[in-house]
């Protein structure tokens, strides 16, 4: 995957960002850099990387903050790449969506490894669940399209992560503080109201009468689940 993947650097320092930058491309790796946490963002639509190395020590935002953006509306595997040593940082960014944790100063052949690591388990995940079906439902992670009775329904950003989420598990029962935690971040996990509107759109959307779901089932007080195919 090296050969095509795109890896996004998030980092304020330029000569961080231009090490990277040159040993990634040494082995095939596309490389997108920004210096800000907005512009992490931005760059991360646009350019839909395959992974991102983000710093935690950025000029505009704490690095925790653009991971829960991120984490809003993408899966993409992110690095968190800091000074910052602490069990407790380390603790944070993990229970924001971050894959894995490195500290500076790095060694770049570890780094490497690390990033080589995610990626294979990135193909392999998006190989094993790329399209989930649930009888006239059809949901395709590769395009982020989701269509019903062969007729394409179009969601928001919000909307399609939590059908996605579900969609990963199908038949498992994920919890409202999981779902909340996982799309809206570790400081919503207790606004549930939040996932009763998307989920109520999402009904909608796809026909499905809360008093007789066909594909979002209710476990009242608990969370929801996808039914099986």
């Amino acid at each position: 995957m090296s050969e095509n993947a795109c890896v996004l650097i998030v980092d304020d320092e330029p000569q961080i960002r231009k090490f990277l930058r040159i040993s990634l491309a040494s082995q095939g790796y596309r490389v997108v850099e920004a210096a800000t946490g907005g512009e992490g963002i931005t760059q991360a639509a646009l350019a839909r990387p395959d992974l991102i190395v983000l710093d935690l020590g950025l000029p505009d935002m704490d690095g925790q903050q653009v991971l829960e953006e991120v984490r809003a509306w993408a899966e993409v595997p992110v690095i968190v790449l800091s000074v910052r040593a602490s069990e407790a940082q380390k603790v944070q960014a993990l229970d924001a969506g971050a894959n894995d944790y490195v500290t500076k100063p790095f060694g770049i052949q570890e780094l490497l490894a690390r990033i080589r690591a995610l990626l294979r388990r990135k193909v392999a995940e998006e190989g094993a669940q790329a399209v989930v079906t649930v009888g006239p439902l059809r949901i395709d992670a590769a395009a982020r399209r989701v269509s019903l009775e062969g007729e394409e329904v179009l969601l928001t950003r919000k909307e399609y992560a939590v059908l996605w989420q579900l969609a990963r598990y199908p038949g498992r029962l994920i919890t409202q503080q999981q779902l909340l935690t996982d799309i809206w971040g570790p400081s919503h996990g207790d606004k549930s109201h939040y996932l009763r509107i998307v989920i109520g759109h999402l009904r909608r959307k796809l026909n499905d009468a809360a008093a007789a779901p066909r594909f979002i089932l209710t476990e009242p007080g608990v969370g929801y689940r996808l039914a099986e195919a």
